[in-house]
């Protein structure tokens, strides 16, 4: 791979992290602290929704965030060709 499509690649790479690591800020810290007045309004299966995003919901977002990163990876490896 050249200079110039190592940039590129590295480039997608950490937009891809900024903008996943953003989501998972604004649920975990957004959600399960900045926001829970509003979101304990609802309530799913008995339980305020600010406290289910506390507890279990930042931990979902997580995982879902994992696989979505592993996605993106994989096509960005094949698009600049280092893919396995």
């Amino acid at each position: 791979m050249s200079g110039k499509d190592l940039k590129k690649y590295w480039k997608e790479n950490v937009t891809y992290l900024l903008i996943l690591l953003g989501v998972w800020f604004l649920v975990s810290y957004g959600a399960g602290i900045l926001f829970v007045k509003q979101l304990d309004s609802i309530r799913i299966g008995g339980f305020k929704l600010g406290f289910w995003f506390a507890q279990q919901g930042s931990i979902y977002t997580f995982l879902v965030l994992i696989v979505v990163y592993v996605r993106l990876m994989n096509k960005l490896d094949k698009k600049y060709d280092v893919n396995e």
